[in-house]
């Protein structure tokens, strides 16, 4: 008895030796395809995001409106993104039956409130603007969300992350370009756009490592839903059954731009595939000029540029910080995955 149990002990470490060493010689090649897959789940996210932007600036200029209809109203527009959003995560929640219980209503109602606004002033924005222009300056969340959180969550700021802003500001100033003929009254919007989403971005730093991400999604949802179909009340037409269509498209492409985002952040680095989410700039350059004809000027390729340079300089100074510095800062938590 004992021979035969030493018989199939040895045998049993046999079979493990083999099986670590299968496990070893298949991670290089699982672990390398990764990062190339956390790359086109990002492609993908920008490309889907920028169709969003496209949806509503059609939306908003009356196309698919048809003879008798009418341009729809940024706010109807952000309506029917939350409403169709919130349809399509219906049967995720039924199928995966997330907890919806939360005891930080106040916060989810906060970045909700940001969340819609900003999407609501973007969309607005888009409508009247180059989409390149309006998507660039989008692109300042980040930094506001960075300087808000200095008061807001008592987060220390070095040099570096200064030098970022300062990149981001001169460059939304050479977009905007104040107290010339070129200024538009409506980048004021886009500005507002971006200073929702900042706050936006500070309610989801206390939110983060403390909620799920699904109940996050569908309660962010939830709430926007709600709030967003109170503010179209007021503007509301009925919609064509083109712009029907359109806004279906619109909620649905979001969800499918947060769920790629999402595993783009699962499967990669955020240092490799976060500066990648910067690709949505030249997604909606070619939408703009496919559809619209639009080309973009000299100063905004220049302007872009240097919010880009800022954001990827934030991004880069986030990802060599010392991992000693608990809690992450409000722009990390944002690279690391912003839903």
């Amino acid at each position: 008895m004992a021979e035969r149990r030493r018989y199939l002990e040895g045998a049993e470490i046999a079979v493990s030796k083999r099986e670590t060493d299968v496990t070893a010689a298949a991670v290089p090649a699982t672990s390398g395809l990764r990062p190339l897959y956390g790359i086109v789940m990002m492609v993908l996210s920008c490309a889907l995001i920028a169709a969003t932007t496209l949806l509503a600036k059609a939306l908003g200029q009356g196309i698919g409106a048809g003879a008798k209809g009418e341009p729809l109203h940024a706010l109807q527009v952000s309506a029917g993104r939350f409403l169709f959003a919130w349809l399509a995560l219906v049967p995720v929640v039924a199928i995966a039956r997330p907890s919806l219980r939360t005891d930080r209503m106040s916060a989810h109602i906060g970045r909700s409130l940001c969340g819609w606004a900003g999407v609501t002033c973007l969309f607005a924005a888009a409508a009247y603007m180059r989409l390149a222009d309006a998507t660039a300056i989008s692109f300042l969340s980040p930094i506001i969300a960075m300087v808000l959180a200095i008061p807001l969550l008592s987060e220390r700021v070095g040099p570096w992350r200064w030098a970022a802003a300062v990149f981001a500001v001169v460059g939304a100033m050479i977009l905007i370009r104040p107290g010339t003929e070129a200024f538009q009254p409506i980048v004021l919007v886009a500005l507002a756009s971006a200073l929702f989403l900042g706050f936006e971005a500070v309610v989801i730093k206390f939110l983060a490592g403390r909620e799920p991400p699904l109940r996050i999604l569908f309660i962010n949802n939830s709430i926007g839903m709600a709030i967003a179909l109170c503010a179209a009340s007021f503007v509301w037409v009925m919609p064509t059954v083109s712009q029907w269509l359109m806004l279906a498209a619109l909620g649905a492409l979001m969800v499918c731009a947060q769920t790629t985002f999402i595993q783009a952040m699962k499967s990669g680095d955020a240092s490799l595939v976060m500066p990648i989410f910067y690709a949505t700039l030249i997604f909606a350059t070619v939408y703009d000029f496919a559809i619209f004809g639009a080309v973009p000027p000299a100063t905004s390729f220049i302007g872009a540029g240097l919010i880009i340079t800022g954001a990827l300089l934030l991004a880069w100074r986030e990802s060599i910080r010392p991992q000693r510095r608990q809690p992450r800062s409000c722009s990390e938590e944002i690279a690391r995955g912003r839903l």
